[in-house]
């Protein structure tokens, strides 16, 4: 993908999102004209909304669908659970049961999905994911991974002895970058020091967050604007940040000098998907969506573009050997996923945010 094309995008996608926030009826304005004329909205990852991926849905109905962004899944619960209601929205599997606990979600009759069958087994037996043999509570659409992106040219050490220590070296003092979420940040973090991030112990929590505050010295900046992490990557104002993989595959097609680590102790590996808003009435219409970005065409992108996985086995099968070997990926989603450290639910999530909230305000 050209970085200037997913810049362009993504200050559009951000943008939009901003003013959003700050006239908060827009949202529901747009919620409340989409039930008028029988579009849907899709509220997704900023990446998520182009056009390869809604192909399908704007050929059965004449139009794009209604389409908001969120930064990550935290903004998105904060929003909807301020009134926003979307009708499809995609987060990714370690979140989906907050939302569903929070009686935010309908089930998915995944009978009426043209792509169901060709979802390998191993990513439907993602814990809490069916409500029954029939309906699920989220639909997988593609699989990645999380890790940090560094500038090989800049931090050529680290290309031959991949490690997460690049955060906190005090050689790259003010051009290291994190996330805000915690679902990668903090769990990054807790990986870098040999612990278990989903099974961290009173003492270890406390070792966690004076790790994170030694990150915030050591950062440019924490954010969650991929556009600002993308650039000072490019412009080698930073040398390294926590990204997911679509980030660096965006800089690499670009030409840019970048690696993605895979240190001995792997990655983070993770599923992402589609969950449907409780509220939501235009089934036909979503379930046409969800075959949308599962579709042939949506592989072929995902992987090109963003070196992400599609959930649909067959597409991913149908497509030139090449074009997965370069964008990193194996063909066995299996084995992908068993390469590093397979993303879940943080327990005491709202706890842990309040926590990272408070560290990067200097608390």
């Amino acid at each position: 993908m050209n970085l200037n094309r997913m810049l362009r995008g993504t200050a559009m996608a951000t943008g939009a999102l901003a003013l959003a926030g700050l006239v908060g009826l827009t949202a529901l304005n747009q919620g409340a004209q989409a039930q008028e004329d029988g579009n849907i909205t899709l509220f997704t990852f900023e990446n998520l909304v182009n056009p390869p991926l809604t192909a399908e849905y704007k050929a059965k109905y004449g139009v794009e669908p209604n389409t908001v962004v969120f930064a990550d899944e935290d903004e998105a619960f904060a929003k909807m659970r301020a009134n926003f209601t979307p009708d499809l929205m995609g987060p990714c599997s370690y979140e989906f049961e907050r939302w569903k606990e929070a009686g935010l979600l309908q089930p998915i009759d995944v009978t009426k999905l043209k792509y169901w069958d060709s979802i390998p087994p191993s990513l439907k037996t993602i814990p809490g994911m069916m409500a029954s043999e029939t309906t699920a509570w989220f639909v997988p659409q593609y699989w990645a991974s999380t890790s940090i992106t560094y500038r090989r040219d800049l931090a050529p050490e680290y290309a031959e002895n991949q490690s997460f220590d690049i955060l906190w070296d005090p050689k790259y003092q003010g051009r290291v970058a994190g996330l805000e979420g915690v679902d990668d940040t903090v769990t990054l973090t807790a990986k870098a020091m040999g612990f278990d991030p989903y099974n961290l112990t009173p003492e270890q929590w406390a070792q966690v967050q004076e790790k994170l505050r030694a990150l915030v010295a050591n950062a440019r900046f924490i954010t969650s604007d991929q556009t600002s992490i993308a650039q000072g990557l490019a412009s080698g104002e930073i040398v390294a940040a926590i990204t997911w993989s679509d980030s660096w595959a965006a800089l690499k097609n670009d030409g840019v000098d970048v690696g993605f680590m895979n240190p001995p102790t792997g990655m983070f590996t993770y599923v992402c998907g589609f969950v449907v808003h409780k509220d939501a009435t235009e089934l036909d219409r979503i379930y046409t969506l969800i075959d949308s970005g599962l579709s042939q065409a949506a592989a072929e992108y995902l992987v090109s573009e963003y070196s992400n996985g599609s959930a649909n086995a067959a597409a991913m099968a149908a497509l030139p050997a090449d074009m997965v070997a370069n964008a990193g990926l194996p063909a066995d989603v299996d084995a992908f996923l068993a390469s590093g450290t397979f993303q879940i639910r943080l327990p005491n999530k709202d706890e842990i945010i309040k926590a990272w909230t408070e560290i990067r305000a200097g608390l």
